[in-house]
């Protein structure tokens, strides 16, 4: 049997064909309602890394994006840059409707080289925010989805796709209180 076919058999199990998301049929309603059950869940961003964030600005900046806000650390010597399109803007500081983030990791105190990023390493995520990441992620493991980044703190997990993309989900508004199987569950490969 073959990799492919091995990471997406849990996915198959869980969706047999007539019932898979891609394939078309009426979405389940409230009962007596007729209004489809929603599952409540936002896109947010795209995160790469970059190794010139202003190189990287000005290239967004022609396709006709705007930095919207940012967060630089200097504790975990990074900085964080959110950008979108006018559409999706909701002015300056705040978080737009979609966004690019991008995530430049400071040059080392010590002099030594810069992170060089290959094999698609700069390539970061997609987030999504959503209404309770705990029932996401049970949702998802009863799916046969590993949680690589258990939400311990009741804000941020990670999963990743069957092509092993990441994808960070977040919890709306305030975190949860942290609750098992979460807040014990180790981190699984990377995420």
């Amino acid at each position: 049997m073959g990799r492919g076919l091995a990471v997406r058999m849990p996915y198959r199990q869980a969706f047999p064909y007539s019932e898979h998301p891609t394939h078309p049929q009426p979405l389940p309603c409230r009962e007596g309602s007729g209004a489809p059950i929603s599952r409540r869940m936002r896109y947010l961003h795209t995160m790469i890394r970059v190794t010139d964030p202003d190189a990287t600005i000005a290239f967004f900046e022609l396709l006709g994006l705007r930095q919207v806000r940012r967060m630089d650390s200097e504790q975990g010597r990074f900085s964080l840059i959110f950008l979108a399109a006018d559409e999706d803007s909701k002015g300056e500081g705040q978080r737009a409707d979609a966004e690019v983030e991008l995530t430049w990791n400071w040059p080392a105190e010590d002099g030594s080289p810069a992170e060089i990023y290959t094999g698609g390493r700069n390539f970061g995520h997609l987030a999504y925010r959503v209404d309770n990441i705990y029932e996401t992620c049970q949702r998802l493991m009863d799916g046969g989805v590993t949680i690589n980044r258990p939400p311990r703190d009741g804000h941020m997990a990670f999963v990743r796709t069957p092509d092993n993309i990441s994808i960070e989900l977040l919890q709306a508004g305030d975190r949860l209180a942290p609750a098992e199987p979460w807040a014990s569950m180790p981190n699984t490969g990377q995420w």
